[in-house]
């Protein structure tokens, strides 16, 4: 099937196969591989991108089922070689240990921050329960998380 989508502000067309996952369709065709694969069961987040501006686990969606939208990847926050503020946040606070988790974590994040522009942290933890990470104890992202919303003026 032919597919035609926005990646990071670049138009892509492909040829793809019927049930090829938007997950290995970023990471094998275009080569964007800081989307990860964790678990292949939508259960660990470190997959997470954003669908026309929603956060989705892309191991559970097909690359056909994303025909027509916009889709935007860790790679795509980060301007001109300068980090996105959510992205230095959570270099600047060792929100990280191993980092597999990472881009999926900023992804959700990133996405609760445009729908919700001062998140209490209740609300950033609950933001984060599809994701998973084996290393830390979760306060260090959400104190990132809580960083880079305070910089932009928002978080309670």
């Amino acid at each position: 099937m032919k597919i035609a989508l926005r990646v990071n502000s670049q138009d892509v067309e492909a040829e793809v196969e019927p049930r090829l996952l938007l997950v290995h369709f970023l990471r094998e065709r275009l080569r964007l591989t800081g989307t990860h694969i964790g678990c292949d069961t939508s259960q660990c987040g470190a997959c997470t991108v954003h669908l026309d501006g929603r956060a989705v686990k892309s191991c559970s969606l097909l690359a056909v089922q994303a025909d027509g939208c916009a889709i935007t990847t860790i790679e795509g926050l980060a301007a001109d070689g300068v980090l996105h503020p959510l992205q230095a946040a959570f270099h600047e606070h060792h929100a990280l240990q191993c980092g597999f988790c990472t881009p999926g974590m900023v992804m959700a994040a990133h996405e609760l921050l445009g729908r919700t522009p001062m998140p209490d942290e209740a609300q950033i933890r609950a933001a984060l329960e599809g994701n998973r990470c084996r290393c830390t104890g979760y306060q260090n992202i959400v104190d990132a998380i809580r960083a880079a919303c305070e910089r932009a003026g928002g978080c309670t």
